[in-house]
C-alpha cells in the first residue's frame, strides 16, 4: 500500500501551476484558471496560482491581476530555465508545506514532465491529458475526463485517498477567460532550497522556433486525406479566409502539413469560430479536435462520410471545385475574410 504524502483531511484549496517561459505566462494556464475558478466557486475553495522561475517580479505582478485569491511565488536561480528535476524538487517542497487539495497543470511539454515527476515524489495519482474537469457530487472529489481509442471511450478518473489530486489538461480544452479588472491577489513568496545536484541538466543554449498555435486560430481550413494534390487550393482558401491551415493525421504523415498543425486526439484541440474541413472522413480521433468549433463546413465526395454528422454545413463534392469556387467568391467581395 502506498502511504499518502499527506492525508486528505489536511488538504485545502485548488492550485493551478502558472507555467511561464521568459516571463510570459502560457495561455493554457489562463484557460485552466477559468475552469478552476468555476470549481472553486462550486466548492467554496480558495484558488491559488503557483508561479516558479528565476527573477520574476514582473510576472508576479501580472499573476496577481488574474482571477486568483492568492499567488504563491517561488524564485531561485536554478529555476531561471525549466529543467524537470529542479522544478519538481522545488514545487514538491511547496506542495508538501502548503498541502493543496488539487493541483492542475497544462498538458504542455513542461507541464507533462513536471506532473509525472511530482506524482512520483508526492506518492499521488495523476490524470493526464484531461478533456474535462468536474467535482463529484457529495464527495467533492476531482473528476478528470480522459478520452481513449480516438474518443470512442471516455473514462472518468478520481483520486480518492491521496493528495494532491493532480491533473493535466490539454491546451484549447477550456476557453481563455475574458480578463476584467479585479482586486490584486495577495502574493506569498516562498523560499526553497535546491541543491546544485538537483539540476543535473544545464541549459547551454536556447533557440525559439517560430511556429503557429492553431489552437488559438479563429478560422481554420483543414486538409484531410481527400486533399491529396489540392494543397495549393487549401492554402489559397486559407489566405482568402484569413485562416490558418490545420490537418488530419493522414495529411501530416503524408508531409502535406507540419506536425504542429495536426488536429485531434494526438494533435491539437482547436476552438475556431469557423472550420472548413476539406476531404477528411471524420474519424473520431480527428473530430475531437474541432468539436468546440463555432461553425464546421465539411467538404467530402462521400455522402456517407462520418464528418457530416459533426458538420453544420455539408457539401458532397470533390474538394477541388468547391475550394476554387469558394476562393473566387471570397476574392470577389471586398473584406471577404471578415
Amino acid at each position: 500500500m502506498i502511504v499518502p504524502a499527506y492525508p486528505p483531511h489536511e488538504a485545502r484549496g485548488i492550485w493551478v501551476f502558472l507555467e511561464q517561459d521568459d516571463g510570459i505566462l502560457a495561455p493554457v494556464s489562463l484557460e485552466l484558471l477559468a475552469r478552476a475558478r468555476e470549481l472553486a466557486s462550486e466548492s467554496g475553495a480558495e484558488l491559488t496560482g503557483l508561479l516558479a522561475g528565476g527573477d520574476i517580479p514582473a510576472t508576479e505582478t501580472e499573476a496577481a491581476g488574474l482571477d486568483l485569491d492568492r499567488v504563491v511565488s517561488v524564485s531561485h536561480p536554478l529555476l531561471a530555465q525549466f529543467t524537470a528535476e529542479a522544478y519538481a524538487y522545488a514545487v514538491a517542497q511547496v506542495i508538501l508545506e502548503q498541502k493543496p487539495d488539487m493541483f492542475l497543470l497544462g498538458a504542455t511539454a513542461y507541464g507533462r514532465d513536471l506532473a509525472g515527476r511530482l506524482a512520483v515524489i508526492l506518492r499521488t495519482g495523476l490524470t493526464a491529458d484531461c478533456t474535462g474537469l468536474a467535482l463529484e457530487s457529495g464527495t467533492g472529489l476531482l473528476l478528470g475526463e480522459v478520452s481513449g481509442f480516438g474518443g470512442g471511450v471516455v473514462a472518468t478518473i478520481r483520486c480518492e485517498n491521496h493528495r494532491p489530486q493532480m491533473a493535466t489538461v490539454r491546451p484549447g480544452v477550456f476557453p481563455e477567460p475574458v480578463l476584467t479588472p479585479r482586486p490584486k491577489a495577495s502574493v506569498v513568496r516562498m523560499v526553497v532550497d535546491i541543491p546544485a545536484h538537483r539540476r543535473p541538466v544545464h541549459v547551454v543554449d536556447r533557440r525559439h522556433r517560430a511556429g503557429v498555435d492553431i489552437s488559438r486560430a479563429e478560422r481554420l481550413v483543414v486538409a484531410g486525406a481527400g486533399a491529396r494534390g489540392h494543397m495549393d487550393g487549401i492554402e489559397a482558401l486559407a489566405v482568402a479566409l484569413g485562416a490558418e491551415i490545420g490537418a488530419t493525421r493522414v495529411a501530416v504523415d503524408e508531409g502535406w502539413a507540419t506536425r504542429e498543425r495536426q488536429i485531434g486526439q494526438t494533435g491539437v484541440i482547436a476552438r475556431p469560430k469557423v472550420a472548413v474541413v476539406c476531404g477528411a472522413s471524420g474519424a473520431s480521433q480527428f473530430t475531437v479536435g474541432i468539436e468546440q468549433a463555432g461553425l464546421v463546413v465539411a467538404v467530402n465526395q462521400d455522402a456517407e462520410a462520418p464528418i457530416f454528422e459533426q458538420a453544420d454545413l455539408c457539401v458532397v463534392d470533390d474538394v477541388s471545385p468547391v475550394i476554387h469556387a469558394l476562393v473566387a467568391e471570397l476574392q470577389s467581395h471586398a473584406g471577404g475574410a471578415s
